[in-house]
């Protein structure tokens, strides 16, 4: 039996926004709730759209539209939408006294927006585009540090119906060229320069010398000669609203298109029923808009009500507690991060900041190892705040898995199925393992409204990437289990997943056991080919400052973790690992660099010389 390391005690309950919508639903439990939110999409949609509160200034005619295939459903068919007057604009009207967001620049520097200033600004960025000849459909990029200006460039551009194209702020000119010209951006969001740990980011040269031809505006914003009046545009729920662009392990990154109707739908289900999201709650998140959780957090707090606290700059500098001290600051109740991040922030010991005011841990892209997500829920939130762990992706919109905070959680779980979602595990022939606690392929037997609507120019590509392999049926490429007790877990890629000796393992499961070597602060694990075994596992691990500990003990503490079959073949010790700025560990570029293949597009690197390292190791 699986114990719980979360409960929740009735005041959380009762509080919840899910209890709310548990009760209206008149389900018998969330089990039943879950069931029932994807085998009747027409009852249930409606009903989150209702209790959640958002708003489509046109009702629609029908919930769905599969008539095209599954992979081609469109959502809330007939219905008009605004995702800005949602996330700021009715704000404005409610509370217009209300903080909307704060921004953090790594010098200390705070500055603030209430909602009716917000809601000013981006309507008269969005005219200044206007003027600059942007028309519903055009592509604006953006290109900005995690600032305020952020939540201004987002929602003026989809104020007018245009698409954003946010671009990770750490990229270097060729990846922005790509993407810019890949997706025909007409206009460019960016500022002259930001902070990263001190050193100052050129990103308008940056920009430049990409040699694109397109319009620029530069933060911060001169919009005083604009009069703020223009309304946002209701726009049909299938209008694209994100194009994102995925890193790819090879050829070019994927475009990857939202809508405005199924992409605010998904993600205030998250908000609200995963993260507990409430008007004047507060939220921060370490991410980046070139990651799907940039987006996700204007949206979800936004939808809420919620401030966004936006920090510029590393979640650690220029102080490792630098996180920690802007929950105490800002009074954070919903903070996330990623499990990398976690394991990076652990040896600096507990936080010594007053964190009573959190509520919820957001974590997400990658599995967790068992120690550092009890030093998080232990040591961090006291063991009082849950920590809700989603699953899901860019192209997913959203989440395919998660925990909810008024359901028992156990340590290093997705929870179960989201909302909506008509989630299985399989095997080879496709039948469930779920409930078995065999590890097998996670699939979606069934549409949802956040999935994207396809590879922008490439509508084969996606059909081929996860529709190709089970008709009918999305194969998302990762490892699950899910046992008995219905705690659903994550193990890796499916396609970094090594077979040893016939025998299946995930890269997650080697690098928990390398990482309970007491000198062992992170690691990433590698399937190499083997003469005999057909492939075997290599560790890269970094220690913590100050510990020692040889190849041999760190191999023999697998071995002992999860037996002598599983022994890495080779342990290298490196001082980084390659990580993107969201701080997740690039396991592919580390195998290719240690088997000299191509590593594919590695823009999103925040440190590449990690890589060099990592061939210099092996040789």
């Amino acid at each position: 039996m699986t114990e719980p390391v979360w409960t929740p005690d009735a005041e959380t309950r009762e509080r919840a926004n899910a209890t709310r919508l548990l009760r209206r639903s008149g389900a018998a439990d969330w089990r039943e709730l879950q069931r029932r939110s994807w085998q009747e999409p027409d009852w249930f949609w409606p009903l989150c759209i209702d209790d959640s509160g958002v708003e489509f200034s046109t009702p629609w005619e029908r919930v769905l539209d599969d008539a095209r295939g599954p992979e081609w459903t469109t959502w809330f068919v007939g219905g008009k939408v605004s995702i800005p007057r949602n996330c700021v604009h009715r704000w404005a009207e409610r509370t217009p006294d209300a903080l909307a967001c704060v921004g953090l620049a790594e010098d200390g520097t705070r500055t603030t927006r209430t909602f009716a200033e917000l809601s000013r600004d981006v309507t008269r960025l969005a005219e200044r585009l206007v003027a600059l000849g942007v028309e519903p459909g055009d592509r604006v990029g953006i290109f900005l540090p995690m600032s305020p200006e952020v939540a201004i460039a987002s929602h003026a551009i989809a104020h007018i119906g245009a698409i954003q194209v946010p671009i990770f702020s750490g990229f270097a000119t060729p990846a922005v060229a790509q993407r810019l010209e890949a997706s025909e951006a007409k206009v460019v969001i960016t500022t002259r320069e930001s902070s990263r740990r001190g050193k100052t980011v050129p990103m308008l040269e940056i920009l430049e010398q990409a040699g694109h031809d397109v319009e620029v505006v530069l933060a911060p914003f001169e919009l005083d000669e604009f009069p703020g009046d223009l309304p946002p545009l209701e726009v049909d729920s299938e209008h694209p609203y994100l194009l994102t662009y995925t890193s790819g392990t090879t050829g070019k990154p994927k475009g990857v298109v939202h809508v405005q109707g199924g992409f605010l739908v998904s993600i205030v289900r998250e908000g609200c029923y995963q993260a507990d999201l409430h008007a004047g709650d507060v939220m921060h998140f370490a991410t980046d808009m070139g990651w799907i959780m940039g987006p996700w957090t204007l949206v979800a707090a936004g939808a809420a009500g919620a401030t966004i606290v936006f920090a510029e700059g590393a979640p650690d500098w220029p102080t490792p507690d630098r996180l920690w001290r802007t929950v105490e600051q800002e009074r954070v109740t919903s903070l996330g991060l990623s499990p990398t991040l976690a394991r990076a922030l652990l040896p600096h010991g507990a936080p010594d900041a007053d964190l009573s005011s959190l509520r919820t841990f957001i974590t997400t892209g990658e599995p967790w190892n068992p120690e550092p997500y009890r030093w998080l829920f232990e040591e961090v939130g006291g063991a009082r705040v849950p920590i809700i762990n989603c699953s899901g992706g860019t192209e997913v919109g959203a989440c395919f898995l998660s925990p909810t905070p008024i359901e028992p959680i156990a340590a290093c779980s997705v929870g179960g199925p989201a909302l909506g979602m008509a989630m299985d595990i399989v095997d080879d022939d496709g039948t469930s393992l779920v409930g078995t606690g065999e590890v097998g392929e996670l699939v979606c037997r069934r549409p949802f409204p956040g999935m994207t609507r396809g590879f922008w120019r490439d509508p084969e590509k996606f059909v081929e990437t996860y529709w190709s392999r089970i008709p009918g049926v999305w194969v998302h490429g990762d490892w699950a289990s899910a046992d008995a007790d219905g705690f659903w877990f994550l193990h890796g890629r499916s396609d970094d997943t090594l077979n040893i000796a016939g025998k299946r393992i995930g890269p997650a499961e080697l690098e928990s056991a390398a990482v309970g070597h007491p000198a062992v602060q992170e690691a990433a694990a590698i399937g190499v080919p083997h003469a005999v075994k057909g492939e075997t596992a290599w560790i890269f691990a970094c220690l913590l400052p100050g510990a020692e500990a040889t190849p041999e003990d760190v191999a023999a503490h697998v071995a002992g973790e999860l037996g002598k079959a599983f022994a890495p073949d080779r342990v290298f010790f490196v001082a980084a690992l390659p990580k993107t700025r969201s701080a997740k560990i690039v396991r592919r570029a580390v195998r290719a660099k240690a088997l000299g293949t191509d590593p594919g597009d590695l823009s999103s690197l925040e440190n590449p010389e990690a890589l060099d390292a990592i061939a210099a190791a092996v040789q």
